[in-house]
């Protein structure tokens, strides 16, 4: 199946860079360009692409509104493009607020080390959310008759070698879908001291629906890794803060975990567990290790969990690509750790959840919006 793209951005430059990548991929075609938000948004309804990918900064209309627009309109799977700047981390986190599924860094020497590993994540991402279309907006999209290819002959090549948190990942096979199960009959059977989520594609928006569901006495402390940027996670923390009852901040090196706070693992670093269950602190750290992909990595933080907690943790992994968070939660599961998983259809990007789901590790397969509820029932 060949999937069709909308390229927004108001830079000819940069638009033919991203249509001459995405046109290498026998999967992808480029079927327009937009140069502003306003011609994205009549665009989108026009044609009915599977994807767009955005720009924040724009004429006549911004990124962030036309993501309004759109998904108001006529949803549609959107990949933002942004700064690595904390005011870049701001933007993109309304725009993905809005019903943007994912975002990359615009300067593609921030992607990964090498033109092609660039080239091969935004092509990945891209397909990822154009296979979700259908579950991941409010309505069923219809596909219009096919529009050729605007593929544009250009020098793409890049002469820097960056450097950056992103990593190459593998999406987990295909296989068939775990039944969703009931959280109906759930009861507190064991008590918990800690709650541990990991996360990546589409997590801004799965950890704020569950984070801001729990209340200011909730009785555990939280850790969760968000796969991200390092310029990101300092004003995620903070917009999460700001919306929730709990307390939410970005880790540190050597805080104390305490109930009814949440700590967000810094991008870039690892997070680790230390101590004892009833003195349980953080040690935040850099990670130059090559066969580690992910920084921050959730089987790092999960595995430290399991030999401080044993098997008192709910872990929970949510909307994902790839499979980190399986070795991890294994790892807790057999201290006796209780793991849970997000579903299919709620997930932006099936991975890491299914990753637990098929190994048999997971316990619950829920819907993301059952997830607090369930997490209150056996917590509280």
């Amino acid at each position: 199946m060949t999937y069709r793209v909308l390229v927004v951005d108001d830079s000819s430059f940069f638009r033919r860079r991203v249509s001459d990548i995405l046109e290498s991929d026998p999967n992808l075609t480029v079927v327009d360009f937009a140069v502003n938000g306003q011609e994205a948004v009549d665009k989108a309804k026009s044609l009915r692409p599977d994807v767009i990918t955005m720009d924040i900064e724009m004429p006549v209309l911004n990124g962030i509104d036309a993501v309004k627009q759109i998904m108001a309109n006529s949803p549609t799977a959107i990949l933002m493009f942004s700064s690595l700047t904390h005011q870049g981390a701001k933007a993109t986190l309304e725009a993905l607020d809005a019903g943007a599924l994912d975002f990359l860094p615009k300067k593609f020497n921030e992607i990964a080390k090498t033109t092609s590993d660039a080239g091969h994540i935004l092509k990945q991402r891209v397909l990822e959310i154009a296979q979700k279309k259908g579950k991941s907006t409010r309505r069923a999209l219809s596909t219009p008759a096919s529009t050729p290819s605007l593929r544009r002959k250009f020098d793409s090549s890049l002469s820097r070698e960056p450097t950056s948190t992103f990593t190459r990942s593998t999406s987990t096979p295909v296989v068939a879908s775990i039944p969703t199960r009931s959280a109906g009959n759930l009861t507190k059977s064991k008590s918990y001291k800690l709650l541990a989520i990991g996360t990546s594609t589409g997590g801004p928006v799965a950890l704020q629906k569950v984070l801001t569901a729990l209340p200011a006495d909730f009785p555990l402390p939280i850790i969760m890794i968000q796969h991200m940027p390092a310029a990101f996670t300092l004003a995620f923390a903070n917009r999460l803060d700001s919306l929730c009852n709990i307390k939410v901040k970005e880790a540190e090196n050597g805080d104390v975990l305490k109930p009814g706070h949440a700590y967000l693992a810094p991008g870039g670093k690892q997070m680790i567990v230390e101590g004892n269950s009833n003195n349980a602190k953080l040690r935040i750290f850099e990670d130059d290790s090559p066969r580690i992909a992910f920084k921050p990595s959730v089987d790092i933080s999960f595995g430290s969990a399991a030999k401080v907690f044993s098997g008192d943790v709910l872990g929970i992994i949510l909307t994902g690509m790839g499979a980190d968070g399986r070795e991890g939660s294994r790892l807790l599961k057999g201290k006796g750790a209780t793991i849970w998983s997000q579903d299919e259809a709620t997930s932006v990007v099936y991975g890491m959840p299914q990753a637990v789901a098929v190994a048999g590790i997971s316990e619950l397969v829920l819907p993301l919006l059952e997830i607090p509820n369930a997490i209150m029932k056996v917590v509280i």
